[in-house]
């Protein structure tokens, strides 16, 4: 039987939308992912007294390889993972970089810290290199876990670069339960508590000129 050319073509139409439906109905169905940020807050302020302002630059500095991203690193018996369907709403050295800037700018300290391309006296130069910024279940994989930051800081002088003064800051806080909306909470007071005494540190090490 002979079939006509209008009648193979709605058969080939046909043929081609049950393979596409086939196609849409196959592709996996993936769980929303939730973001979240810290040190939007900023770091508690310290009762440093104004003597001088003090121009401070901002080096480059290190984050910790593993965790620079957006995806929270776990460490459970020394194996690395991440937290599954939870991501920083932007890499995590980004978000650290932020905190940094309002923390200082918060801080009623002589300090004033000098961004790359931003003009200003350098009196000196602050390197903050954030060695831990993670979640580590030392207590079992079903406990509360506590958020680690660890940042080793170190000031130099701005003319000789000889060195004025280093120091290894560290905050742990155990998280109020094993839930990403309580492990978050818990990053966000290690932040502030190792920013405020980095700005601390700063203002009493950075002697105004």
């Amino acid at each position: 039987m002979i079939r006509s050319p209008a009648f193979l073509r709605l058969s080939l139409a046909a043929t081609a939308a049950i393979v596409l439906s086939g196609c849409i109905t196959l592709l996996p169905k993936t769980k929303p992912v939730d973001l979240y940020r810290f040190g939007g807050s900023g770091a508690a302020v310290s009762a440093s007294a104004v003597t001088g302002t003090v121009g401070v630059f901002r080096a480059s500095s290190l984050f910790q390889r593993e965790a620079g991203g957006d995806q929270l690193v776990t460490i459970t018996d020394g194996r690395v993972a991440y937290l599954s369907e939870t991501r920083w709403v932007a890499p995590a050295a980004v978000l650290w970089d932020a905190a940094v800037l309002t923390a200082f700018d918060a801080d009623p300290g002589p300090t004033r810290l000098i961004s790359r391309g931003e003009a200003g006296k350098v009196d000196y130069v602050l390197r903050l290199d954030v060695r831990n910024f993670e979640t580590r279940y030392d207590k079992g994989p079903k406990a509360a876990p506590s958020v680690v930051v660890r940042v080793r800081a170190s000031l130099t002088s701005g003319s000789n670069r000889t060195l004025t003064g280093e120091r290894i800051f560290e905050s742990q806080v155990t998280a109020a339960d094993n839930r990403v909306s309580e492990i978050i909470p818990a990053y966000d007071r290690a932040v502030a508590e190792v920013l405020k005494e980095i700005v601390v540190w700063t203002n009493a090490t950075a002697i105004p000129g």
